[in-house]
């Protein structure tokens, strides 16, 4: 944006500029932007957990002989077994 533009956000459906609001709102402003980009990676490491997981009881059902997939609740009746 060019230096006499405004930065517009949207709240409720009412659009705001940024540079209107008070310290405090635009401080609450930058934690909710903060907590966006959180919130998006902890998606995507969620999903890189989630893939790898995957990977892991593929690869343990091929070392196993295993014709078919071992499912979610197959790993959890071997993870069940060996905590108890």
């Amino acid at each position: 944006m060019g230096k006499n533009e405004k930065t517009p956000i949207t709240v409720n459906d009412q659009e705001y500029f940024v540079e209107d609001l008070n310290d405090q709102q635009k401080a609450m402003v930058n934690h909710v932007t903060d907590l966006d980009r959180k919130i998006s990676n902890a998606r995507f490491n969620l999903d890189q957990l989630a893939f790898g997981r995957e990977a892991f009881v593929s690869a343990l059902a091929q070392t196993l002989g295993n014709a078919e997939e071992i499912t979610d609740e197959d790993y959890e009746e071997v993870s069940a077994d060996t905590v108890n």
